[in-house]
């Protein structure tokens, strides 16, 4: 299976400390939720989220989501004891906030394999720091269990002393050595959220500057915008028309030992096969996912 074919369209926070809104999770059409520990728990509540959400995730109900969760930073008073909480909660994946060596990567591990995580569980990057740009490369490929590599934006913005603008110019860089650094190891990666919920049109052609990039799909804030985000990076059906043409072009020829493939008039070569099949794979597990919410 493709890495990027596990649908991650919308991925939406939540916060640990909001039993409502874990319970609301369970309905939303969202892809996958990031339960979160860090940024949206204040101090004196982080206990308090993290035993909600372990029972939360204990109790189930969250489908073929993908639930993730975003653990404070290792060396803060809360992130060892989140680790070791989070480790057999049945969650999908740990998200390390502000990833910026290899060696944050492996740290984590460690602890995840003391405290008993299965193999199957990932581990997700936030990438929100200057040096975590420079070192993306490092960073994704620094484990196996490297699943996604999660932008934030916003605290990318701050760090540079840029401006948050329509067109993203000041964090494009950022944004390319990211995705660069994705696609060269083979895993996933989500956009940075769109901050101004009132801004329906901005939050938009962001989705769509995002697929433009080579996003899976972006991570989100608020409910509301999960439709417009699933709508804008799922595969359009005369991409997946297309791509079963191509494949079963493809297929065609190597029966009959042909070296050339051409659909429509196009020289069809085996990176465009590829891309085809990764866009049917996600396209049935888009499908499965919302049959079984």
């Amino acid at each position: 299976m493709f890495a990027s074919a596990r649908p991650r369209r919308s991925v939406l926070y939540m916060p640990g400390s909001n039993a409502r809104a874990l319970e609301k999770g369970r309905g939303l059409p969202a892809d996958g939720l990031i339960l979160d520990l860090e940024d949206a728990v204040a101090p004196d509540a982080k206990e308090t989220a993290r035993r909600q959400i372990v029972e939360a995730l204990q109790q189930g109900g969250y489908g073929k989501r993908e639930i993730v969760v975003r653990v404070n930073a290792l060396d803060s008073a809360w992130g060892k004891d989140d680790v070791k909480a989070i480790a057999t909660s049945g969650a999908d994946a740990i998200l390390l906030p502000k990833v910026e060596t290899a060696a944050m990567i492996h740290a984590l591990e460690k602890l995840m394999d003391a405290a008993g995580a299965p193999k199957s569980m990932g581990i997700q990057c936030m990438m929100e720091t200057p040096l975590g740009m420079l070192n993306a490369k490092e960073v994704a490929g620094a484990s196996p269990r490297i699943t996604c590599l999660v932008m934030g934006t916003s605290d990318l913005v701050k760090d540079l002393q840029a401006a948050h603008t329509p067109q993203r110019l000041p964090v494009l860089t950022g944004l390319g050595l990211c995705i660069l650094a994705a696609r060269a190891h083979g895993i996933a990666i989500t956009d940075g959220v769109h901050l101004d919920l009132s801004d329906d049109e901005g939050f938009a052609a962001q989705c769509r500057q995002g697929k433009e990039l080579g996003f899976d799909g972006k991570t989100l804030i608020h409910p509301k915008t999960i439709a417009k985000a699933n709508e804008i990076f799922a595969p359009s059906e005369e991409e997946i028309d297309w791509s079963h043409k191509i494949i079963a072009a493809h297929a065609q020829a190597s029966a009959e030992g042909q070296g050339v493939v051409v659909v429509d008039g196009k020289l069809i070569e085996n990176l465009h096969v590829e891309s085809a099949k990764r866009l049917v794979a996600l396209s049935n597990a888009i499908k499965e996912l919302e049959s079984a919410a």
